[in-house]
């Protein structure tokens, strides 16, 4: 894909393992990779996620998937250490990863670490025995890579006819905030990138995820909506909006969340929510929804469950100081992100902004 960037910046190595980084002389890139299979696995603050594809034509087509919850970031905000459980229940999820990546005889993989790797202080020893245990090895990304993967795996659902984009990213432990071009020749420049270090999971866990007071939620908006304002003021965003040339696109299980919920999904469906649109008056009124509930009452919802039950609100405040700052009116779904964005690059292939809202 034509992503360029403003700036160029370093980006951290990683020794390989057994599935470590790329060994990209195993695919035939760019016409199909002769059963070459690949795969993308992302280690959140709060998920597990892994994508093994294989090329087909000029797209890829996914194997085998798999996702958990593991809450790697359990008590970083606190201890600014992982947390032994945290580290136990994610070298489980791992385990089963490294298995399905030996059953498809993955041979070209990608596996990446983000925001409580990032700044825990025993993360180099857990990496040590993750490579130990399951044979995986991961790099430790920057928050600029982390943006370009999730906006690289997104771009599809960028929609022609607008000069700029706003591209989001709410994690478990970081939100990331990209301020984007599409000049028109089906590239997407990157004009600027925020990072803000706070997600669902350290969130929650500052100011509660059980039940949650109108105050608390109008001080978790505003804390995030304070971090947003001199990226907005610098790149002239406000103004951009006005003239009606800006889209937004989110990806994150958050948007996705509230995107099923707002569709009355009695379960959830990657089919039907990816590519979606949701008004900001719908994400208002699914937020209010949740606000009257308790834990149990997320809880049964089928879109949110009990894993999620006490990190739902604090994503909804993130979202709500995103859509108050730049009231563009409506945002697009992206049920896709950094595991995709990792796959077009293993495999050379370029993705472009869509031809229209469909």
């Amino acid at each position: 894909m034509k992503i360029e960037q403003t700036k160029t910046r370093r980006r951290p190595g990683a020794r390989a393992g057994k599935f470590g980084r790329a060994r990209r002389r195993s695919a035939n890139r760019k016409n199909g990779g002769g059963g070459a299979t690949f795969a993308a696995l992302d280690l959140g603050t709060n998920n597990c996620r892994l994508l093994v594809a294989e090329l087909d034509g000029g797209t890829f087509r996914v194997v085998d998937a798999f996702s958990r919850i593991v809450r790697l970031g359990e008590g970083l905000e606190s201890a600014g250490r992982l947390t032994d459980a945290a580290m136990d229940r994610t070298i489980a999820a791992l385990r089963v990863c490294a298995s399905k990546m030996a059953r498809k005889k993955v041979m070209t993989a990608r596996n990446v670490a983000t925001e409580a790797c990032r700044r825990a202080a025993n993360c180099a020893q857990f990496l040590d025995r993750i490579r130990a245990e399951t044979g995986l090895d991961f790099e430790i990304i920057s928050t600029d890579e982390e943006a370009r993967l999730a906006l690289s795996g997104c771009v599809p659902l960028l929609v022609e006819g607008y000069r700029y984009g706003i591209v989001f990213d709410i994690g478990g432990g970081s939100t990331e905030v990209m301020w984007v071009e599409t000049p028109g020749d089906g590239g997407v420049v990157v004009i600027d990138t925020l990072s803000i270090p706070i997600g669902v999971v350290n969130l929650a866990e500052i100011h509660g995820g059980g039940e949650i007071r109108g105050d608390q939620f109008e001080t978790m908006v505003r804390v995030i909506a304070e971090e947003l304002v001199d990226f907005g003021t610098r790149n002239g965003i406000s103004d951009a909006i006005d003239g009606g040339h800006v889209q937004m696109l989110g990806t994150s299980g958050t948007v996705t969340t509230l995107a099923g919920i707002h569709l009355g999904l009695a379960a959830y469906d990657r089919s039907v929510v990816d590519g979606s649109f949701m008004d900001f008056d719908d994400i208002a009124a699914v937020t209010r929804h949740l606000m009257e509930l308790d834990f149990d009452g997320r809880a049964r919802e089928p879109c949110v469950g009990i894993v999620r039950a006490d990190l739902v609100v604090a994503g909804c405040a993130i979202l709500e100081a995103i859509c108050r700052t730049w009231r563009i009116g409506r945002l697009r779904v992206a049920d896709r992100g950094v595991r995709e964005g990792i796959l077009l690059g293993l495999m050379g292939l370029e993705a472009r902004p869509g031809a229209g809202g469909g």
